[in-house]
């Protein structure tokens, strides 16, 4: 049986529409339906049922899934050992990061680490897709994600920080020095949505105050999207993070009713912790501590 073909049906399963798997795992829609329906011949039997709402389970479907799952993370389990095993390495800790996080929380972060722990490797892998995180740590293929809180049964949450949400606005834009700017004014307008499930938060925020805009979904990253609204393109909507050090051709206001990402660490649930991800817990800990402290500073001194 070929794991990597039950690791796509799993994805096109928990996401539940062939569109957006093929998003994610790299396929064309296409070349993912005619994988799933190789895969139910070399079964036996369907295991997809297909409706205008999205894909779910057939009932056989549905009695296997618990036996995929352990399959699945067995061959993971027996990949790592081996490879383990084959590199002689020493201990290494996977890490799975939101780009915004890798590049601006992660450099310190893992130099603490390094200090505190010299003899363990951490292995970072940058992720474009706002699930991926939970994805790869229900899959095993990570140690400790930083992401933004999501549904997820399968991890234990450490809430971190929580960041502000921002209009992104062309620098012509009529904003007549307010230091706020009211979602109800994105009615109608082009707006360049980001990718990756990052619209999540987004859709979220719109939703709360009943605004509907003409969504253009953008399949580049948080700088092009950035570039796109100043030069008149459409208007967009992203975090402190997703937006640091990418200000100069536009105009970055707080939206009203505020509106948060909460960023945090995973890690497998009900699973021991070992010593080093403890020590790199504790340094994540203590640098956020000193980024809210630096931030409440610099609150101060604006006030």
């Amino acid at each position: 049986m070929d794991a990597k073909k039950l690791e796509i049906l799993m994805t096109a399963i928990d996401l539940g529409s062939f569109s957006k798997a093929s998003e994610v795992v790299g396929y064309t829609q296409s070349g993912l339906t005619h994988l799933v329906n190789s895969l139910e011949r070399e079964i036996g039997f369907p295991l997809i049922k297909r409706s205008h709402n999205g894909i779910a389970l057939t009932e056989q479907g549905n009695m296997l899934m618990p036996v995929i799952r352990e399959f699945l993370q067995a061959n993971t389990n027996l990949e790592n050992k081996i490879q383990a095993i084959n590199e002689r390495q020493t201990e290494t800790i996977r890490v799975a990061a939101y780009a915004s996080i890798a590049m601006h929380w992660m450099p310190e972060i893992l130099y603490r680490f390094r200090r505190r722990c010299p003899n363990v490797d951490v292995d970072l892998r940058m992720v474009d897709n706002a699930l991926e995180p939970f994805e790869l740590l229900q899959e095993g293929k990570t140690d400790v994600i930083f992401a933004s809180r999501q549904k997820c049964s399968h991890c234990d949450w450490i809430p971190l920080y929580n960041e502000l949400m921002y209009a992104i606005l062309p620098k012509n834009y009529p904003i007549n020095g307010r230091t706020a700017f009211p979602l109800e004014e994105l009615e109608g307008k082009d707006f360049l949505m980001p990718y990756g499930r990052f619209d999540i938060d987004v859709h979220a925020a719109l939703a709360q105050v009943g605004v509907r805009v003409r969504e253009k979904t953008s399949y580049v990253d948080d700088e092009t999207v950035i570039r796109m609204v100043g030069k008149g393109l459409g208007v967009s909507m992203m975090t402190e993070l997703m937006i640091r050090g990418r200000t100069d051709d536009v105009i970055c206001v707080p939206v009203v009713p505020k509106t948060i990402r909460e960023l945090g660490m995973g890690l497998p649930k009900s699973e021991k912790m070992s010593e080093s991800v403890m020590k790199l817990r504790e340094c994540v800990i203590k640098f956020i501590s000193e980024l809210r402290e630096k931030t409440l500073a610099t609150a101060y001194v604006r006030g």
